[in-house]
């Protein structure tokens, strides 16, 4: 009697795992909102970057760390939307206090968007939006930290669905062997795209997946992007309320909607997964998500448990202060591009220092 149920067991676990890896665990675990009293570790350092004299912030989403622990931002030439006709470099680096060091990119993106700093210290940012003469933007490129041009991905001023065209790139994260991964369909671009790219480091295409829905594996809305050290790929699907869990071959994982309105993600060496959410509201409308308030939130990539929140300080505020593009350093600290408002000084890039 007891080998028959240790068979029954056996029998059923195995049933399980391969249904698993068939279904891609569409059913996923409930979680509640997360609570508002869940511990916050961090404190808030307020107007931490400082821009070069004469500099004032633009439109902020991007921000990466690199391996050296230097700060990296994308700033859009002191305007909401556009660098178009401005010379000054778009791309900063700070140091740890704050300072900024160096800026590139002049003359080169339109709207410079999401970034991020490999392991030899480039820097690679995604450009989402087209330049009104049509001969700048919707392009991925690549700078070696004094700004030369490395690589580019996709073709200047052209929308496409092609492998080698882009409607509106933003979120952009590389893997340990090279291979790069670009959220391809930013919310309110006037394009069909609604995907996940991948290609290798000399910019090969190597396949792509997604497309515009609500189901396993669509997305309405992609934006930031992360890897854990499993080379599993987490997708801000903004839009759709949700983090979404991918195999580096694009089989879905996982569906997540206990981090909020994700914007931005990160996961630290320790797979701790930072998903930043600056939109949620109760109020009907594009940005509705109900029960959940604007903040940063933390879990384990493992179960998906968030356990800590950084919130929003104004968080019925018409205007968020609360982060759209997040990095974490090795030390723990928490880097955000909140893009809020000049005149208030909401508009910056902020430190999120562990207490």
């Amino acid at each position: 009697m007891l080998q028959i149920r240790y068979i029954r067991t056996r029998l059923w676990k195995t049933v399980i795992v391969v249904g698993t890896t068939a279904a891609s665990l569409w059913a996923q675990p409930s979680y509640a909102p997360p609570s508002d009293s869940l511990p916050n570790p961090y404190r808030t350092v307020l107007h931490w970057a400082q821009l070069p004299d004469g500099r004032h912030w633009g439109s902020t989403a991007g921000v990466a760390v690199s391996a050296d622990g230097k700060v990296w931002g994308t700033e859009r030439c002191g305007n909401q939307h556009s660098c178009g006709g401005s010379p000054l470099n778009p791309v900063l680096q700070f140091d740890q206090s704050g300072k900024a060091l160096r800026a590139i990119g002049a003359g080169l993106f339109e709207d410079p968007h999401g970034i991020f700093v490999d392991k030899a210290g480039d820097v690679w940012v995604t450009d989402e939006r087209v330049s009104e003469d049509e001969k700048r933007g919707v392009q991925v490129i690549k700078l070696s930290p004094d700004g030369k041009v490395l690589l580019t991905l996709g073709k200047p001023g052209v929308m496409g669905m092609g492998t080698d065209t882009f409607g509106a790139p933003d979120g952009i994260v590389q893997a340990p062997n090279g291979d790069i991964f670009v959220a391809d369909g930013h919310d309110g671009c006037d394009c069909p795209n609604a995907r996940i790219m991948k290609f290798t480091k000399d910019g090969k295409f190597i396949k792509a997946w997604g497309k515009k829905g609500s189901g396993p594996g669509e997305f309405d809305g992609v934006h930031g992007l992360a890897l854990d050290s499993q080379g599993r790929v987490f997708v801000a699907d903004r839009l759709n309320n949700r983090v979404q869990v991918f195999t580096k071959d694009g089989e879905f994982v996982a569906a997540w909607k206990q981090f909020g309105r994700p914007s931005g993600i990160a996961i630290d060496q320790n797979d701790l997964l930072y998903v930043s959410d600056d939109q949620s509201t109760d109020k009907k409308g594009p940005q509705y998500n109900p029960n959940c308030k604007r903040g940063i939130r933390i879990g384990s990539v493992k179960d998906g448990i968030v356990t800590a929140f950084i919130p929003d300080p104004e968080p019925g505020g018409p205007i968020s202060k609360a982060p759209e593009g997040i990095a974490v350093d090795r030390n723990g600290n928490v880097y955000g591009a909140s893009n809020g408002l000049p005149e208030d000084g909401t508009r910056d890039l902020k430190k999120y220092a562990k207490k």
